[in-house]
């Protein structure tokens, strides 16, 4: 099946779409690649065993976890449990393949949940009904009650990885900026939350800050803040929520950071004497000056192995996106459509970049690949912009603001293809999202 669903993915990325999967008595499951419409694949959870007296309500939240992660991909369809032959399969047994085929369900999932204490542990066995075998090995997760979602989370990236062949992205966080307060003068926080929304944590107290940026490890956060009066840059210790200001060059203002690959250095913005351009610090200082032109150069990404970095640059009279080595000197240009480009970000696939694209009145976001090439713009709306990249590369989440006096901030998400466009449920305004990796 992995294989097949490589090339469901290399579609997407191509912008193709499928047509209905073939099925066949026996072998792996196939999907013929068309110019049809997506056919999510249909999948089954029956209930989780339950092990330990007490665990039914764990083991209902935890498969309806699984669940929506697997349908929010946009890939998958649940079979409803109504439509079950045989609703009961306990975690030991093989399924009656037969019972699965009449309903056209093409995965099964089952499950099994223990307690004991503060303990959880939680089982799962992955099965292809057409090829009529166990996909992969069962396998379980420990943690604790507390961390029920995480372990809902574990199971899903790893059912998600099996059928795809690609990494998974749901036991993740995004560290983002919570708003309140009237459009004019709005009260921003620092808040943290699992991929699909929950969970909200807030970081700092309200202020004047933007732009969190995850370390490589998710354990520390940059973003600049007005605290001293003008913006600065400040590291973010997530787990005891110490924070440090981040010794730089001296200027008027510093902004737009990001992390190294190695997570010890940090790339930013510096402005003087009107004049804008990029910096490489160590995290105890000693700034090495990258750009050195009468422009504006901004927003820069480091490429996943450290060696280049894409950033925004007004040098050609426009925004545009330009790609020079880690060490500086002259940078190529790569973005030559019609319109503004800015915020780019590089793919932790290495294959791609995001951007923000303004044109006709319109914001976008778009991916193109690192030499400029193949540019595809995902979305449309009057205000989207800055893009960041799931762990696996494969979905984008940004911030979109409604027009008007009211309008508002909020982080939506969508695939790399341009589908599956969702908004992330954050339980107020939101902006500035920065995905973290999987969580250990």
């Amino acid at each position: 099946m992995n294989r097949i669903i490589l090339a469901l993915w290399a579609a997407l990325a191509a912008g193709l779409a499928l047509a209905h999967p073939v099925h066949a008595q026996q072998g792996p499951l196939s999907i013929t690649i068309t110019e049809g419409v997506i056919e999510p694949i249909p999948f089954a959870i029956p209930a989780f065993t339950v092990e330990t007296p007490g665990a039914e309500g764990l083991a209902r939240d935890i498969a309806g976890v699984i669940s929506a992660d697997l349908v929010g991909t946009g890939l998958f369809r649940e079979i409803p449990p109504a439509a079950f032959i045989n609703p009961s399969l306990p975690f030991n047994s093989a399924p009656t393949y037969t019972d699965w085929t009449a309903i056209n369900a093409q995965a099964l999932v089952t499950g099994a949940v223990a307690v004991q204490g503060d303990q959880l542990v939680v089982k799962f066995r992955l099965y292809d009904i057409f090829s009529g075998a166990e996909l992969g090995e069962g396998l379980q997760f420990a943690g604790t009650v507390a961390g029920w979602r995480r372990m809902g989370h574990k199971v899903a990236d790893a059912v998600y990885s099996r059928i795809t062949g690609e990494g998974g992205y749901f036991d993740s966080r995004v560290v983002f900026v919570s708003e309140s307060g009237p459009k004019g003068a709005r009260a921003k926080r620092l808040g943290i939350m699992d991929y699909d929304g929950a969970g909200v944590q807030y970081l700092t107290q309200s202020g004047l800050l933007f732009a969190p940026r995850f370390s490589p490890d998710g354990s520390r956060v940059l973003y600049t803040s007005y605290e001293s009066g003008v913006p600065a840059i400040y590291l973010l210790d997530v787990a005891s929520v110490a924070q440090q200001r981040i010794p730089t060059e001296a200027g008027e203002m510093t902004f737009s950071p990001r992390f190294s690959p190695d997570g010890r250095q940090v790339i930013y913005s510096l402005t003087n004497g009107g004049n804008t351009d990029i910096y490489l610090t160590g995290l105890g200082g000693g700034s090495t000056r990258l750009t050195s032109a009468p422009s504006i150069e901004t927003a820069p990404s480091f490429s996943p192995d450290g060696s280049q970095i894409v950033f925004e640059s007004d040098r050609s009279g426009t925004q545009q996106l330009y790609v020079m080595s880690a060490g500086g000197g002259e940078p190529t240009r790569i973005s030559f459509g019609e319109g503004r480009y800015s915020t780019p970000v590089w793919s932790p696939r290495g294959d791609l970049i995001a951007f923000t694209k303004q044109n006709a009145g319109r914001f976008h976001i778009g991916v193109m690949r690192t030499d400029g090439s193949e540019e595809r713009l995902l979305t449309a709306s009057f205000l989207d912009e800055g893009p960041t990249w799931a762990p696996n590369g494969r979905v984008l989440m940004f911030t979109r603001e409604t027009q008007g006096a009211e309008g508002a901030p909020s982080v939506w998400s969508v695939d790399v293809s341009g589908r599956n466009l969702r908004q992330v449920p954050t339980g107020g305004m939101a902006s500035d999202p920065s995905w973290g990796p999987l969580q250990p």
